[in-house]
């Protein structure tokens, strides 16, 4: 089989190790004689799976005692959603701030204005979002229930590279697209949410990790589905939950221990990463999206100084096993999405399918 290279934003590669393991096991989970897609949510063979599954993300990600972890129905989308009518009633003004630093976050702001008093207290789209947005947490209204944030923007390829200090106010972080790339401080944030299909597992689940004071203060009609402490007082087994999703995570992140954890990881992203931009940084044919000093790990995003170059160059780079590079339509140009499963040896063919490019077009 000739291999590939899955480059796309999400749903994103899987470790080849998990895939493997997950297919030895479909048919047999642990000598049941079942499919771990048909046992009980309620089985003790679950029970088993969630619960390591718990163990494993507290200790890779070193997440205080004083947080729950909830696997919530829907991706990160429902969040945008859920995170208002979770935590916007926690103060009387039902007011929540917003940084907008690419499309996701505008979704998110936009959504929650439904539920209450949302402002926008920064914003890079004049510039394309192609960077961070600064903004001054010491102007923040002492009655605002929440700020939140999208740690890393897929479509542009930035990153927050410090989180912001927001005091007494909640920092709520949308890190579908980076959770468990870098090492982060946990305890900075009030909620944490991401959708599995990035780094976590496959799509159609979201992994929250909240801080416990912070259940309990939902609007009064918030669905129950939709109520994080609905999750956290039942295990986030209210009704049967995406069982093999969870399974799947569970494999990850046992991957990811086993690659030497967070700060392996971290310092193996960064690698990646500089493959890909020093020929960027390098060449008369490739131009980045993001300010240098805002640059993701997990998407790097560029365009070519000839655009009518650019089918070939897809088309040539699929030839070569490197599918998915094609930008996202608001961007456009070339999007490499090199989460935690992404290879270095696909990063590095990819740097030379870039540079035999530019020779053969200059």
């Amino acid at each position: 089989m000739t291999q590939v290279f899955n480059f796309g934003a999400g749903p994103a590669m899987l470790p080849r190790a998990v895939m493997e393991k997950a297919q030895q096991e479909f048919l047999d989970y642990n000598g049941m004689g079942a499919s771990v897609i048909e046992i009980s949510h309620r089985s003790k063979e679950f029970d088993a799976i969630i619960n390591e599954t718990d163990s494993l993300l507290k200790e890779l990600a070193s997440i205080p005692d004083n947080y729950k972890i909830l696997y919530v129905h829907g991706g990160a989308q429902m969040q945008f959603s859920a995170v208002p009518m979770n935590l916007i009633n926690r103060l009387p003004a039902k007011k929540a701030a917003y940084v907008e630093s690419g499309n996701f976050a505008k979704l998110s702001a936009k959504e929650a204005a439904r539920y209450g008093d949302v402002t926008t207290i920064a914003s890079s789209e004049a510039d394309n979002y192609n960077s961070i947005p600064a903004f001054d947490a010491s102007t923040l209204d002492a009655d605002t229930s929440y700020v939140h944030i999208t740690s890393n923007n897929t479509l542009y390829g930035t990153r927050w590279q410090e989180f912001p200090d927001t005091g007494d106010i909640p920092l709520v972080a949308d890190m579908t697209s980076e959770l468990l790339s870098r090492r982060i401080d946990i305890s900075k944030f009030g909620i944490i949410y991401a959708g599995l299909q990035k780094n976590l597992g496959p799509a159609g689940l979201a992994c929250v990790i909240i801080r416990e004071d912070l259940l309990g203060l939902a609007l009064p009609e918030t669905p129950s589905l939709l109520n994080y402490k609905t999750y956290a007082d039942k295990h986030s087994l209210a009704n049967t939950n995406n069982t093999f999703a969870i399974y799947m995570m569970k494999l990850v992140l046992e991957w990811l221990r086993d690659q030497g954890g967070l700060d392996a990881i971290e310092t193996r992203n960064e690698e990646k990463a500089a493959l890909l931009y020093d020929v960027i940084d390098s060449s008369e044919m490739y131009v980045g999206v993001a300010q240098k000093e805002h640059r993701s790990i997990m998407n790097v995003t560029f365009n070519l100084t000839n655009n009518d170059l650019l089918d070939d160059f897809l088309t040539q780079a699929l030839a070569k096993g490197l599918y998915a590079l094609k930008g996202h339509r608001n961007v456009g140009g070339i999007r490499a999405s090199i989460y935690n499963a992404m290879p270095r040896e696909g990063c590095q063919v990819l740097a030379d399918f870039m540079q035999e490019f530019e020779k053969a077009n200059t």
